[in-house]
């Protein structure tokens, strides 16, 4: 078994069926499909829809239910403990594959067998409908192990969807030190990608849809201290990003690196949608939540003052129109 697709289900049962129903492998010997429902109130609903979908695929499905709800972080330790398949490649119950593109990924995998981490490129649909391609370089690219591709590839491995990392380079990282945060697959992808080769394969694997639905994160105990379920609180936000710098603070302890700063200011340069998440709550809400990212460091480079002034004079609609502008003109995430 090549890959499996892992996903960390809770409580999306339609969402759910079209992310299954997107799975396309014309090689259908070479992939699984995990679900690991989390222990939410619609499992009988979400069971069916696996078992449904199990019952008309050649694809080896395994649905797997936990007794307790183990939050994000742990449903994803979960899943790479559960997987079979050399790759794992998680996947958001509420996202799709592009039709055709995990051809492609199996593809390149394929060729490369050597890698330890892939990242992908996607595409966003709004709810206009425009679709927004987030690409991160011109063609496929590769990287040689050690601390410049964690540095490099950090930021860009947030989004879950996608996320490609070899399992048997991931087992002995199964910590438990960054339940809560939402990104522990950061965490995997650093020490994956420190000590064995990695890559960009730019083609959009998958496909996420704006804002459908609420998040839910919050419900489990190490994540109910830090987020509350269906909002975007500026105290979600802000407890979000201080776990970005729980993992690089305990890799630079480990490894002896200072790249806390160093990512520091790659996210400061790229503040605009950690800045925007907040901004339709109004100029009060917006300058109290600048405060305090200024407090956590962010305030260090100048395109973080230049997106916090555009999105209070301006607002978020007129910013997002110009950010599109210039993507599109550009063709991809421009290098700053």
């Amino acid at each position: 078994m090549l890959v499996s697709v892992c996903v960390p289900s809770y409580n999306r049962p339609t969402e759910l069926r079209r992310l299954l129903e997107s799975i396309d492998p014309a090689d259908e010997s070479a992939v699984e499909v995990v679900v690991c429902e989390d222990n939410s109130p619609r499992r009988q609903a979400i069971k069916e829809v696996v078992m449904g979908f199990a019952q008309k695929t050649r694809l080896v499905v395994r649905y797997i239910e936990n007794r307790e709800n183990l939050g994000f972080d742990r449903n994803l330790k979960e899943l790479v403990r559960q997987a079979c398949g050399q790759w794992v490649l998680f996947m958001g119950d509420d996202d799709v594959f592009v039709p055709g593109a995990l051809d492609k990924l199996i593809g390149f995998l394929n060729i490369h067998p050597d890698l330890g981490y892939v990242l992908r490129s996607y595409l966003a649909v709004h709810r206009s409908g425009r679709i927004e391609k987030f690409r991160y370089y011109d063609g496929n690219r590769f990287f040689g192990p050690g601390s410049a591709a964690y540095l490099e590839l950090f930021r860009k491995s947030v989004f879950i969807s996608g996320f490609t990392i070899k399992r048997e380079m991931a087992l002995p990282y199964l910590v438990d030190d960054f339940d809560g945060t939402l990104i522990f697959q950061l965490y995997l992808m650093a020490e994956v990608v420190m000590h064995c080769q990695s890559a960009y394969f730019d083609e959009p694997l998958t496909q996420q849809y704006e804002k459908e639905l609420a998040p839910s994160f919050g419900s489990a105990a190490s994540e109910r201290a830090l987020y509350t379920p269906g909002s975007v609180t500026v105290a979600n936000s802000l407890n979000f990003l201080k776990g970005f710098f729980k993992i690089t603070g305990y890799l630079d302890k480990k490894y002896g690196l200072s790249s806390t700063a160093t990512i520091t200011k790659d996210m400061s340069k790229y503040a605009y949608p950690i800045l925007a998440i907040q901004r339709k709550r109004g100029p009060v809400v917006f300058g109290r939540y600048i405060r305090e990212l200024n407090r956590l460091g962010l305030n260090c480079t100048v395109y973080y003052y230049i997106y916090s002034a555009a999105l209070m004079i301006f607002g978020e609609r007129i910013c997002n129109e110009v950010i599109r502008v210039v993507k599109s003109i550009l063709r991809k995430t421009p290098k700053l």
